[in-house]
């Protein structure tokens, strides 16, 4: 029998001819992520191991990205704390200030993360790499701080659901609403400790912007990681920019997996996740209808803060004002995203209807800064979690969407459809 895509890069990294769903195995790590939050534990843990250096400095990456720029005081005592050890460490990959991105789209882009790789992160959103072919997980700080000292993880090799989308894609529907779409039907739970395998015609000709969307958010699913075989548009995309050699991996054409779900896309739209759960979608036509009335849009994040998303929300923005009431924070997700769009022109387009444009952080996203709810308010959010008190107060409410739909929300100042904004 066959492997898929997930056991055949824990085998690699474990020295196994081949590995099964269930078994426990030791692996050699290509690459180690973490972040101004999750940091200063592991180092604190990679200090009681006894550590005295990384496993390799070229290997370790610390970004940090999400309470910055430096919120608060404890803000900033937490990236010192991680500046002064990746400098003591040696590590290359160190990122803040002018040179910093979101994590999860700045390791692709600079091409530390690879097809065929095995990548942890202490950061649950790694599985974005995945997108790549990559067997990237998120894993707690613990598991980070015996990383970075000896290169190595354990993983109890997950099953493997195949997810295959088929037909055409309607107007306005992109990557995001086919993870929610999915999400939808399978529910938060639905993909526990699976890998998610994406696969079909539709898959292949999004593009790889899109791509790492969905496996961004396989998490959200209950997912170990979210993996898309590499084909020439990966290829494409990494060989321009890789830093290291690399081996792209696919399933077997017999490889076993716990499930296989086939959708036909043709009648899919634009979907709205609705508070407190990404499970809860509902298509735009029938949320739409609702009126339900908005304070903030956020456009940004590691799930829909690339070059192609703001593109997106330009589309619907050019020429449009922001509804007096609503707050739209616009924040690209990277330095070269944001000089892209600068000299592009998306920034002038956004500036012109309205929005805050803020560097490259996870700030609103999680909560930190720049872009708290208060109670009772509600946003449209194109990030990847609309739990309670996700994005501030508890009793405040996020809805997911696509940067379409955040951009239409944003000018009609309620849920709505671009169409009514493009009309």
């Amino acid at each position: 029998m066959g492997m898929t895509m997930a056991e055949k890069i824990l085998a690699l990294h474990s020295g196994r001819e081949e590995v099964k769903p269930g078994e426990i195995v030791m692996a050699k790590l290509d690459f180690v992520l973490g972040n101004d939050v999750t940091t200063p534990l592991a180092i604190k843990k990679f200090r009681e191991l006894g550590a005295k250096e990384v496993f390799e400095g070229e290997r370790v990456a610390i970004v940090l990205d999400h309470f910055t720029p430096n919120k608060d005081i404890k803000a900033a005592e937490q990236c010192k704390f991680s500046r002064e050890f990746s400098r003591e460490m040696g590590i290359k990959w160190f990122f803040e200030g002018g040179n910093v991105g979101v994590e999860h789209c700045l390791l692709p882009e600079l091409g530390l993360v690879l097809p065929g790789d095995l990548v942890i992160g202490a950061d649950s959103h790694t599985c974005t790499y995945g997108a790549l072919g990559a067997f990237a997980t998120g894993v707690g700080s613990t598991d980070l701080a015996v990383a970075m000292a000896t290169g190595e993880a354990w993983f109890r090799v997950p099953e493997t659901i195949k997810f295959v989308y088929e037909g055409e894609l309607a107007p306005f529907v992109t990557g995001k609403d086919l993870i929610l779409h999915t999400i939808g039907d399978i529910g938060v739970n639905g993909a526990l400790y699976k890998a998610m395998e994406f696969s079909g015609e539709v898959i292949e000709k999004l593009s790889v912007e899109q791509r790492m969307t969905m496996s961004n958010m396989a998490i959200e699913a209950g997912g170990k990681t979210g993996l898309i075989e590499p084909d020439k548009k990966t290829l494409e995309y990494v060989k321009e920019r890789a830093k290291r050699p690399f081996t792209p991996v696919k399933s077997d054409e017999d490889a076993e997996y716990s499930k296989v779900i086939e959708y036909d896309v043709t009648p899919w739209e634009p979907v709205v996740a609705f508070p407190h759960l990404p499970e809860k979608t509902i298509p735009i036509s029938k949320a739409a209808k609702m009126g339900i009335r908005i304070d903030q849009v956020f456009i940004g994040s590691c799930t829909n803060g690339r070059y192609e998303d703001l593109k997106m929300a330009a589309e619907v923005l050019e020429g449009q004002k922001v509804a007096d009431w609503v707050r739209l924070i616009v924040i690209p997700c990277s330095r070269t995203v944001y000089y892209r769009a600068m000299k592009e022109g998306l920034l002038e387009i956004f500036h012109e209807a309205g929005a805050v444009i803020g560097p490259p952080t996870c700030g609103p996203c999680l909560g930190g800064h720049m872009g708290i709810l208060a109670s009772g308010e509600r946003a449209v959010s194109t990030s990847n979690r609309n739990f309670v008190g996700r994005m501030g107060h508890p009793a405040s409410e996020v809805y997911l969407a696509n940067p379409y739909v955040a951009a239409a929300s944003a000018v009609l100042g309620r849920i709505a459809s671009p169409e009514e904004v493009l009309k």
